[in-house]
């Protein structure tokens, strides 16, 4: 039974900074695809940036060079590092284990049901 659970959201201005974290549990082979998507009002789930189990990083192009995508399996948890945000960053912003299909085409591999968590509200105004 996969738990993911994220935290870190919040009010920014543009031009600064936030640090997404997910804690991820029971995931056990869902590890080998990880990664963000985010959905704002009115517009489909997007993914944003995705890692496997090498390490190896996938961004969309919109996000590429302002967000890092990390992890630290001792403490199972999966982090998104948000910089220079902008005003069309604003989104709900979702933990997703196991390739779902806004995820698995950044790394290029075969997309599954996946699973993601509750959200946090990332809003830049």
């Amino acid at each position: 039974h996969v738990q993911l659970v994220e935290s870190g959201g919040g009010l920014v201005q543009p031009g600064g900074s936030l640090r997404l974290s997910c804690v991820a549990s029971g995931y056990g082979s869902s590890r080998d695809c990880m990664g963000w998507l985010r959905q704002a009002p009115g517009k489909e789930r997007e993914g944003v940036a995705a890692i496997d189990s090498d390490g190896s990083t996938s961004y969309v192009d919109s996000v590429k060079g302002r967000f890092t995508i990390s992890q630290d399996n001792a403490k199972n948890t999966l982090y998104l590092q948000m910089n220079s945000l902008k005003p069309e960053d604003t989104a709900i912003y979702y933990c997703a284990a196991d390739c779902p299909p806004e995820i698995a085409p950044l790394l290029g591999v075969t997309a599954h049901f996946g699973y993601w968590g509750q959200g946090t509200q990332v809003t830049v105004s």
